[in-house]
Order: structure tokens, then sequence, then C-alpha cells
């Protein structure tokens, strides 16, 4: 099971842990529309979700992946056995996918299949087959597979993005719990439009009581029609099983991730609206003379960006996005990043007082400065490192502040000094030996300098942290 994230008191993930088809997008065959079906009556329905699950469930798949791991164990024991030589491990994933497209292809979690050497799908009536990414979206904790099942055309579920869900909804999940087998849960919506849980940098999560464990991650979160609403993301547990809070990224996000798959792109492309926002608190409420506190303070707005240009000022208070209501940055965040490129988004804000309604372009962030990305090299605390320009377009891919200013990004670390000295993607490099660094450039010619310590500042969190380390 992949290692837990805490929030209050524990967000565990509930997983146990490239190129798309050759034909031509006419040849395809079409996604599964929605469709109002299963239950014939209220008495049916109260009575059995046998036709529920008799629809969905064929959809329904297990997905495992294995990775090599290289791990060093105690030092003092290598003296004896290995004499300090890594050792390969091979760490296994196992998760649920539904099947969305007819010829294979599959929707599932990102972190069942990250870093995978091999990813294997297992079907509804058990048969394997091996896998390969179409797509995998860090940011929405998503991926997209394809396995080739020839002219079969496997059973599948749709994906409803138009249902306006309700609290009180019943829903079911389904996936393979623990590796037992396909299981079948059934629950409530218990919340809609989470965000800030902690779970992903992007995200609008519906929350559900249908007991969600490790292993169903991936897996559909299923209403009465039989499709898919969600794909069961995470549960909020103090022991790492369910207790009645899991979450699910919504049908809406999981549509735009398997477009961009099927559309043959490599990346989600998601328009940004360019502000800096603060939860409108209750004190803030009454210094604007609100009756309630409601929407999201706007603190800053990036100069041309597609709020500027709608005329979106710091100050205001953003109420809507698209008529859905706005509570903090990062729903603002995932309700315009929701809508299409090239789209005409209404925003409504408050200012002075009054309501005012703008309209905004929905547009990708721009990647200004070029982003020049490189890979550093040599006798210095940052080999091992990846490291970009920060730009929106960067901040936004990695969940990075892009109103931080200009500054050198980093995006990975691998083995080496840059891992060795606690450097983490998202670090902003600031200066090395008192030298002010602002572009990748300026950062690799001054790791050339010769000397007998390095002094190191980064940002992170907002904070700025310098050290030293000898050459």
């Amino acid at each position: 099971m992949r290692a837990a994230k805490l929030i209050i008191p524990v967000l565990a993930l509930v997983a146990a842990c490239s190129d798309p088809a050759a034909k031509s997008q006419a040849q395809q065959p079409p996604m599964p529309q929605p469709a109002k079906a299963p239950p014939t009556s209220a008495a049916a329905m109260k009575s059995s979700f046998a036709p529920v699950v008799k629809r969905a469930a064929p959809a329904v798949v297990n997905v495992s992946s294995k990775r090599v791991v290289r791990q060093r164990v105690d030092p003092f024991w290598d003296m004896f056995i290995g004499g300090g030589v890594p050792r390969e491990r091979v760490a296994q994933s196992l998760g649920s996918g539904a099947i969305v497209r007819e010829d294979g292809v599959i929707l599932t979690n990102n972190h069942n299949i990250e870093g995978a050497d091999e990813v294997i799908v297992q079907l509804a009536d058990k048969r394997e087959f091996p896998a390969r990414v179409l797509l995998a979206d860090p940011k929405s904790d998503l991926a997209v597979l394809k396995i080739d099942v020839g002219r079969e055309k496997l059973p599948v579920i749709a994906i409803d993005d138009q249902e306006a869900l309700e609290v009180g909804d019943l829903v079911l999940a389904i996936g393979n719990p623990f590796g037992v087998g396909q299981t079948v849960t059934n629950g409530i919506v218990s919340a809609t439009a989470r965000s800030n849980t902690g779970i992903t940098d992007y995200g609008f999560f519906i929350q559900t009581d249908a007991a969600i464990n490790p292993g169903n991650s991936g897996g559909p979160l299923v209403d009465m029609d039989g499709d898919l609403i969600g794909v069961n993301t995470a549960i909020l547990s103090r022991s790492g099983t369910s207790s009645g809070v899991g979450f699910a990224i919504p049908a809406a996000t999981a549509r735009q991730v398997v477009g961009a798959a099927l559309g043959g792109s490599q990346a989600v492309v998601r328009p940004w609206l360019g502000v800096k926002a603060m939860t409108v608190t209750g004190d803030i409420a009454r210094s604007l003379g609100m009756s309630v506190p409601r929407g999201a303070a706007i603190t800053d707005v990036w100069p041309g960006s597609p709020a500027a240009r709608a005329g979106a000022q710091p100050g205001d208070i953003l109420l809507t996005i698209a008529g859905q209501p706005v509570t903090d940055e990062g729903a603002a965040i995932y309700l315009f990043g929701a809508r299409r490129i090239g789209e005409t988004v209404p925003l409504t804000v408050l200012r002075d007082g009054r309501e005012l309604s703008l309209n905004a372009r929905a547009e990708a962030a721009p990647a200004t400065p070029a982003r020049d990305e490189r890979v550093i090299q040599g006798a210095n605390p940052f080999s091992g490192a990846t490291v970009a320009n920060l730009s929106p377009a960067v901040a936004d891919e990695i969940g990075a502040d892009p109103f931080a200013g200009r500054g050198v990004i980093v995006l990975r670390v691998a083995t080496g000094p840059a891992q060795g000295i606690g450097l983490q993607p998202g670090d902003i490099v600031r200066a090395v030996n008192g030298r002010e660094i602002q572009t990748t450039g300026e950062l690799t010619a001054a790791l050339t300098a010769r000397v007998r310590v390095w002094q190191v500042t980064i940002e992170r969190g907002g904070r700025r942290i310098t050290a030293s380390f000898r050459a």
C-alpha cells in the first residue's frame, strides 16, 4: 500500500500501494454514453442493487503493477552481507480500474501505476492482459491504460459528468479491496466539492460513506443508473481502512483526462485563471460588510491572464465560476481548469458591495519564460536534479506557486548529491554562493565554480532556507 499522506487525522491513498492507438479518430469505437435503465421501480431499488451491479461490474477490472526498487540495508551489516552493494526488490501495487471504451481503454488512478515497469489488467472474467500507459496525469491522480483485445468488444461503463449530484444520492463503490476479488459496497454521497483535502494539488472531490479500502483505488463510484460518477481515490482513516469517509475524483475530471489521452496528448492541458486567492473567513466577511462568509478573496492577478483581461482585480471576492460557488483558491483552480480551452467562462465577483458579472476566456497557463529544462551534473550539490525556469505553465504542472517570482524550480530529484542534501521537487533555487539565480543558465554557470564550501539558498513553501555543504 502506498505511503499515506497526512491530513487530520490521516489521509491514506487506497491502492495497495503512450502512445494512442494507431487507428484514426473516426475508426475508433465511440465512448459509451450514460443512459437511464436499471431499477424498474422504487420497490425494486429498495429490495436490491443487483440490476445496477449487473450493468456496471463487468466493466470493472483489477490493475496490478510491479517496479524494481534499489535499496541499501544497514551499512554495518553491509560489511558482512554484500559490502554495501545496493539490493533490488520488486515493489507491487494492486488497485482497480474501469473499462471506458470497448476496445480496451481503461481509467484508473495514477498512483496505481506510477513508476511501474510492468502493468497487468485482470478482467472480471479473470483473463489477464499487459497494459500500456496512454497518459498519466499526476495532477489529478488519474491514468489511462490500453490493453490489446483484438476485435473483441469489452463491456464498458459510461462516464456521466452531466448529472447534478446531491448529498444523499445513493452510490455504489466497485473494486478489489485487499485483493480479495471484485467487491461491491453501497452508501450515499456525503458531500460534494471537497477541496484542500491534501490528496492532490488539483481536486474537487465527491465524499462518500460507501466502504472504500486499500485496493479500491481507481475503481468506479457508480450511480443508480450504473454510470461512473467518480473514481475512488482516498480515505480519511486512523487505521488505514474504511471509516466511512472516502473521496472520489468527479466524472468531469475523468472525462477530461480520458479525452486528452484519446486525442493523442501526452499531458492534460487545463485552463488557468491567473489569480491568487484566499478563503473568506468570518473576520474578512465582517470587514467587507458581508452577511455570511462566502467566496475567495483575490489577492493577486497575473498580468495578461484570463482573469486580468476579464477585469478581475485584487480585492475582488470571487463568488462563482460558470455558476458554481467558489469556496477557496482550490475550488477556483478546479472550476476554471475543468472548462474547455477556448470557452468563455462567466465569473461573478463582489466589488465594493456590488456583484459584477465578468467573462474570462479559458486559456492555458503561459510558458514564459521558456522552460529550458536541464539535468544538473558534475561535482556540485545539485547534481542529479532536473530543473526548469519557473513560469505559470511549469508551476501549474507541478502544483507550485506561479506568483513566487522569477527563479529556477526543481522538477525531479534522482540519486546523487541533490538527493543527499534533501532537495525536493517544487524547491525554488534563489542563490548559490551569494549569487542570485533567476534562470537555469545562471544556475549552471554558478555551479562551474571551484569552491571548498557551497552555500545554497532555496525557497520551500514560501520560506527561504540557506545551508552550506562541503565540496
